[in-house]
């Protein structure tokens, strides 16, 4: 990333050893945030978030119990503090807003025990606008080296029982619908987690910059009420972090909102990540792809070699002729390499050697010829071993056919058994696939990942990750509800960008009659569907963001409906600006993000139809814009006729409302072009 100041202010104050208070604040640059920070009576940290007065974290304990020493939770004295104020903007390779304002002032809070073995740890706390983020920093000394984490003390107390959307913590798998329910139900939780409180603020705990450390997963204190304390995920004999001094842990982050929409249009996370360690991104290019992959999921196809193979030359080719044809940027291909005969076994893979019946040089000589870029498929299988032997070998070879972008996928547990996808171990491996990913000038995507947490802006390579449960759930189960995709930018969403796949078309499988049973009962494949109109797939391609947006449907359903196609003919992957311009959790979101002139609005709601005004302001003053409006036609919904549409056009400016029509289960796409 290049860095660009429009205008940078750093100040910093040293206050020294023997004058440090024991109890210190330091506020937002607006002064709304205020974060306090002491010790009590037993030389415990603590620390509590205000905004405007009202209380957001009450009075939460810090600290950490090591394995085979003792605990740094207590008996500390403040020794030190350090204060600067940052006010910066930036510029990414790609993102949802191409320049990003990083304002805030810190503090550094120097602790050290009062006796014993006298360690010192430092606690940095960054205070946004709409957020706060702290982390630990463990300062290079004599007694504290090499150390084992055994568990990560961080509080979060809420301040009431407030309503909550979270998915239940599991150290494998975010693949889960959330629930929506008080705090008190949410006993153990997966970040992103979110909450409203009843003054209507909304709240939301997350970490960013999670390097070489354990996932976090949040679990309710039995003794103290809204009291959340960090559990990460362990090792296989239950260590929880391996690390040694001099170190530093993830940022945890409390974002807050005046309104749902303010928590999606944070840039918090990601400014708490350190710059982009990548000298030249000219070939880190966002784009919307096509795949042979839906068809796997709704079981018209197969990824193993046979008579129902799905990743065939002809195939590959027809794909690829449709993405020249439409403006569409790449092909993924699952199922091109040898192995998924073996599935489940150890060294299934090799990534290197293609299918019978799938001539590798082939398909990416074509893909070349024609402007398309094809994107391979790594699936381990959870082998990390196995994958980390061929990943030189694999690369290289993508390099030398001009290949630059990856979709891998960890399905199924982990070997070595015993690790998991959110420890240390697996957080390590899928950093080293970013480094080595990024040598051989390869994009990724990443596929039963650990969650994201900002480190796009550090390896800008790191495109985008699924980590949520997806489209594909609705090829072979109940599916996803109506209300499930407009939860996620509220929670999921607000850690990166999100590979839902979205897309699909044939909402209803109408045109897959021979579909098989492969991984559920063939009852439930039956009544398997996707729970949306038409036009909300759409919607969703603007909603839920993801610099490589997949159009995921078979290009043969796309084909029956060019005229619908071709707003995501039209549309991008790579934006310059994004707001969410309203929106409420679980119910309906309404995303604008605009490419040069342009702008593209998604729309959805919920099972509850609904209509919605919103202000064009965002528009450019004095202009003219026609407005292409794909809308749910009269009486579609979800559940009845949801592939029926109308596209309609006038001319809007800025100073005028759009009321927006969203259908039950539906909504509305938009493409705004500028007219004069």
């Amino acid at each position: 990333m290049r860095y660009f100041k429009l205008f940078t202010l750093l100040i910093i104050t040293f206050v020294s050893f023997s004058c440090t208070p024991n109890y210190l604040v330091v506020t937002s640059p607006d002064e709304k945030l205020a974060v306090e920070v002491s010790t009590n009576d037993d030389g415990k940290a603590w620390y509590s978030v205000t905004w405007a007065g009202e209380p957001i974290i009450k009075k939460s304990y810090l600290g950490f119990e090591f394995k085979d020493q003792p605990s740094l939770d207590s008996n500390f004295k403040i020794v030190g503090e350090l204060r600067n104020t940052m006010n910066e903007t930036w510029k990414q390779p790609w993102g949802e807003n191409k320049k990003v304002k990083d304002h805030h002032n810190q503090l550094r809070i120097q602790l050290q025990e009062k006796d014993g073995l006298q360690r010192r740890l430092d606690v940095v706390f960054r205070v946004f606008d709409n957020g706060v983020g702290f982390r630990y920093e463990f300062p290079e000394q004599e007694n504290l080296k090499e150390f084992v984490i055994m568990n990560e003390k961080t509080q979060f107390q809420l301040s009431d029982n407030h309503e909550a959307w979270w998915i239940w913590a599991d150290y494998d798998t975010y693949e889960k619908l959330y629930n929506h329910t008080d705090v008190d139900s949410a006993t153990w939780v997966a970040t992103p987690v979110t909450f409203k409180t009843k003054e209507n603020y909304y709240v939301s705990l997350h970490e960013a910059a999670l390097t070489d450390y354990a996932g976090m997963t949040l679990k309710l204190d039995d003794q103290q009420r809204y009291t959340y304390e960090s559990v990460l995920v362990p090792w296989a004999n239950g260590d929880k972090v391996r690390t040694s001094a001099p170190s530093v842990t993830p940022w945890r982050t409390i974002q807050v909102g005046r309104a749902a929409s303010d928590l999606v249009n944070s840039n918090m996370i990601i400014n708490l990540n350190e710059p982009n360690k990548i000298e030249d991104t000219s070939w880190i290019k966002p784009m919307q792809y096509l795949g042979i992959w839906w068809e796997f999921h709704i079981g018209t196809k197969e990824w193993k070699e046979g008579p129902r193979q799905g990743a065939t030359t002809e195939s590959a080719k027809k794909y690829i002729d449709f993405a020249a044809n439409h403006n569409i940027g790449g092909v993924v291909v699952e199922g091109w390499n040898s192995g998924w005969d073996k599935w489940g076994e150890k060294d299934a893979f090799d990534h290197i050697t293609p299918a019978k019946g799938y001539d590798l040089d082939e398909v990416a000589k074509y893909a070349n010829d024609k402007n398309v870029a094809l994107i391979m498929h790594n699936e381990t299988g959870g082998d990390i071993p196995s994958y980390e032997k061929y990943m030189d070998q694999a690369f290289n070879l993508y390099e030398e056919l001009g290949i630059n972008a990856l979709k891998t996928g960890y399905a199924g547990g982990i070997f070595p058994r015993g690790e998991h996808h959110h420890g240390q171990y697996m957080v390590n491996h899928y950093r080293r696939v970013v480094e080595k990913a990024a040598k051989h000038k390869i994009m990724l995507d990443a596929h039963e990942p650990i969650k994201p947490t900002g480190i796009r802006r550090t390896w800008p390579n790191m495109m985008t990750r699924e980590g949520v449960r997806g489209m594909e759930w609705n090829g072979w189960s109940d599916g996803n509800p109506p209300n499930h995709t407009l939860i996620l930018p509220f929670t999921r969403m607000l850690g990166g960008p999100i590979d839902y796949t979205p897309g699909i078309f044939d909402v209803q499988y109408e045109n897959s009659p021979n579909r098989v049973a492969w991984n559920t009962t063939a009852e439930i494949m039956d009544e398997a569907r996707v729970h949306t109109t038409l036009v909300k797939q759409m919607a969703l391609s603007i909603i839920l963001y993801s610099p490589l947006q997949m159009a995921s449907d078979l290009v043969e359903n796309y084909e029956k409906h060019l005229d619908a196609f071709k707003f995501l003919e039209s549309s991008t992957a790579d934006w310059d600006e994004s707001i969410m311009v309203s929106g409420e959790i679980g119910e309906y979101a309404i995303t604008a993000r605009r490419a040069g002139e342009e702008w593209f609005i998604g729309a959805a709601t919920d099972e509850t139809g609904r209509a919605v005004s919103i202000n064009l302001d965002f528009l450019e003053s004095n202009k003219l814009y026609k407005a292409t409006i794909y809308t749910d036609a009269p009486g579609a919904t979800y559940l009845m006729k949801p592939k029926k549409y109308e596209i309609i056009e006038k001319n809007v400016t800025s100073e005028e409302a759009m009321l927006i029509q969203m259908n039950s289960g539906g909504g509305q796409a938009i493409h705004l072009q500028l007219l004069q």
